[in-house]
């Protein structure tokens, strides 16, 4: 098929003309592929994470060890969605402005400073390949053409007010399951609850 802008165009969810290396912090959300629950299911207002949820979180607490200026906070694995608020920093100086505990490692043949989208793409990246081979070994349930949707949703935390407000919303997003507008009765279907 030839490109044709017309019809092949994606709009940036991206603030425009917004640097994605700066040091600051970042509220992430990162969909399921169709929205399909594989890590997992919410009980009693609980998050309870299948083998592929624990795969997911372990892939994302070791992404300080790929990335040096990478602090993780806050973070939520939900049955077919990720919240976190991440931290990238030139120096670990910046972890007490935002509460983040920054994890130091080398990154090894990195050009230039890290980026939001360099992150969510390793993480994606990382987590794909295992979720398939979690497919292929231990019969976990298949997805669609691909484990997670193309693009993420990011917002900017300007001031503490803003971040604990959001690390609020992530703690309590299993307790709202049930009205998330991810959830199975929003996207019929999807789910399979017990």
């Amino acid at each position: 098929m030839k490109y044709d802008p017309d019809k092949h165009h994606r709009r940036s969810m991206r603030l425009q003309g917004y640097d994605y290396s700066s040091s600051g912090a970042y509220f992430v959300t990162i969909c399921v592929q169709n929205r399909a629950c594989l890590f997992g299911q919410v009980k009693d207002n609980e998050m309870h994470l299948n083998n592929a949820g624990r795969m997911v979180q372990r892939a994302w607490e070791q992404l300080p060890q790929r990335f040096p200026t990478l602090g993780l906070d806050e973070y939520v694995v939900m049955p077919n969605h990720f919240h976190a608020i991440v931290v990238l920093a030139e120096a670990p100086a910046v972890a007490p402005l935002v509460g983040a505990t920054m994890r130091s490692a080398s990154r090894q043949g990195a050009e230039g400073p890290l980026t939001l989208g360099d992150m969510v793409g390793a993480f994606k990246s990382i987590t794909t390949v295992e979720y398939t081979r979690g497919v292929r070994q231990s019969g976990w349930a298949a997805f669609e053409s691909r484990l997670w949707q193309r693009n993420y949703w990011e917002r900017i935390i300007r001031d503490e007010l803003a971040l604990l407000r959001i690390r609020e919303y992530i703690q309590t997003n299993p307790a709202r399951w049930a009205a998330d507008q991810l959830h199975p009765k929003a996207v019929p279907n999807r789910c399979n609850e017990e």
